[in-house]
């Protein structure tokens, strides 16, 4: 069964940020993941949630997508990610 992935980051250093947004994507490829929205324009329809760059990304299994993220290919990208940016991550499973 497909899972997601849903980020919200704020980036707070554009420069670092950069350097994850270069690195991330072939570890994600790895472990058959793919961007489905990567900082695109949002509305928001209902309630207060303005989030300022919001991604999903989908996984075969929950259990790649874990893997994706405990993985060494992505432990480098992910440093990079936690110094330069403040994240809100949520893993959901697929129907």
């Amino acid at each position: 069964m497909s899972a997601y992935l849903v980020v919200e980051i704020s980036i707070t250093d554009p420069t670092t940020y950069q350097r994850y947004k270069e690195l991330a994507p072939p570890s994600i490829a790895k472990y058959g993941g793919r961007y489905l929205a990567r900082g695109g324009a949002t509305t928001t329809l209902e309630g207060g949630w303005a989030p300022s760059r919001l991604v999903i990304l989908e996984f075969p299994s929950e259990e790649q997508a874990r893997a994706w993220w405990g993985s060494p290919e992505y432990a480098p990208a992910k440093a990079l990610r936690q110094a330069s940016a403040d994240t809100e991550m949520v893993l959901i499973e697929g129907c």
